[in-house]
């Protein structure tokens, strides 16, 4: 059966469709193809998630994070950037889509063009995730978490309403900034400076 969670504002709605088997990779695809206006997203265990559009103030956040994000590959040379409209398959099975990430070049150059095409089977290696209206603290900890056990080498959740950061690295503790003016990506993206004056 395929379950359809559809993200409101609090909570997510919960569709079964009985007489649909659990999606494939394919249909998975296929789907968001049919449905490219939506924001879409899958869980290892098969939920497809349906999320509302980001709202504009949200959107324009994003937009800053990754500009910082783009700058500093640009100039670094050492890998590549996705924005938020990306998808990626994790090992877990999981098709997540951060607000903004970063592969490794040698990764990226590694996937077949067939692969980069469609939602590539491989989870980035820096991830940045921002906390809208809609979303649960909760839920987006576990989202970064499941990067972080998919291999992603470095993750920041953004709080905007609480003004907080939570770094997350392979086996460390997580690492929780208050209200802080910068966020460094050493050593993981050495030189990485993600300045919060507009984010916030």
């Amino acid at each position: 059966m395929t379950t359809l969670l559809i993200q409101t504002q609090n909570i997510p709605l919960t569709i079964n469709l009985p007489a649909i088997k659990s999606m494939s990779v394919e249909q998975f695809y296929e789907f968001c193809l049919a449905n490219s206006d939506l924001r879409i997203e899958r869980t290892a265990s098969g939920e497809v998630i349906i999320m509302p559009p980001a709202f504009s103030d949200t959107g324009n956040r994003n937009g800053k994070i990754f500009q910082q994000l783009a700058n500093w590959a640009e100039q670094d040379g050492t890998g590549e950037t996705f924005d938020s409209s990306a998808g990626f398959t994790l090992p877990n099975g999981a098709t997540r889509s951060p607000d903004a990430s970063w592969i490794k070049l040698e990764r990226w150059n590694a996937l077949t063009e067939e692969q980069k095409s469609s939602f590539a089977p491989i989870c980035p290696d820096f991830v940045i995730e921002l906390r809208s209206s809609s979303d649960t603290l909760s839920g987006l900890q576990n989202k970064m978490q499941e990067y972080i056990n998919n291999g992603a080498s470095l993750g920041l959740l953004i709080d905007r309403k609480n003004r907080k950061v939570y770094i997350y690295r392979p086996n460390q503790e997580l690492e929780i900034l208050d209200n802080p003016e910068t966020v460094s990506g050493d050593p993981e993206l050495p030189g990485f400076v993600l300045r919060m004056t507009k984010i916030w």
